[in-house]
């Protein structure tokens, strides 16, 4: 189905200038769906974007009393690895991404979080998708039972700072909002 874009007359974001002509949703699934916009640069020229539209997510960084952070180990279908990571999970409608993030380390890891405070948010890749992922850093953890959701294949793995820095040298740990979040945990102690 194609429709014009709601502002089609003006820039969809002045700041970036160009203008929306066109907007097709090519795919829709349970977690994201797909845009293909046509579009008019600053110089009039044509083109398209195919953009992923996605909710939003949160990243919790869950610090136990003695420093140590919780992680899991969670099988990735989309790049055939069992990747390192801090927990994570999508914004649901209407919920708020703090309790999103109590919510997935509930889930995913087994704990419930006396203190969760934001650490900042970024854009996962914008250069084709608009999901912004909010950050977390969870302490004061008392351990529950987890909530696996069907599909989920992980594994809790407790570490030290040291080891979290020394997986990320040696390019054991490449899941980018994990990093991301890590660098923002880091930027602030």
């Amino acid at each position: 189905m194609t429709t014009p874009g709601p502002h089609a007359s003006r820039p969809a974001d002045a700041r970036v200038g160009y203008t929306v002509l066109e907007r097709m949703v090519t795919h829709t699934g349970p977690v994201f769906r797909v845009e293909s916009l046509r579009v008019a640069d600053s110089r009039g020229r044509i083109a398209r974007r195919d953009v992923v539209r996605h909710p939003g997510a949160v990243t919790v960084l869950a610090q136990l009393a003695d420093g140590r952070y919780v992680m899991i180990r969670n099988q990735r279908i989309a790049v055939g690895e069992t990747l390192l990571e801090f927990c994570a999970g999508k914004l649901e409608p209407g919920e708020p991404p703090a309790i999103t993030a109590g919510r997935e380390l509930e889930e995913e890891c087994g704990y419930r979080a006396g203190s969760i405070v934001p650490l900042g948010t970024f854009y996962t890749s914008p250069g084709f998708a608009d999901e912004r992922m909010y950050v977390f850093l969870a302490t004061d953890l008392e351990p529950i039972d987890r909530r696996l959701e069907p599909g989920e294949e992980i594994d809790v793995v407790i570490l030290r700072r040291d080891e979290i820095e020394a997986a990320i040298r040696a390019g054991t740990l490449v899941d980018g909002k994990s990093l991301a979040a890590w660098m923002l945990h880091v930027a602030r102690t």
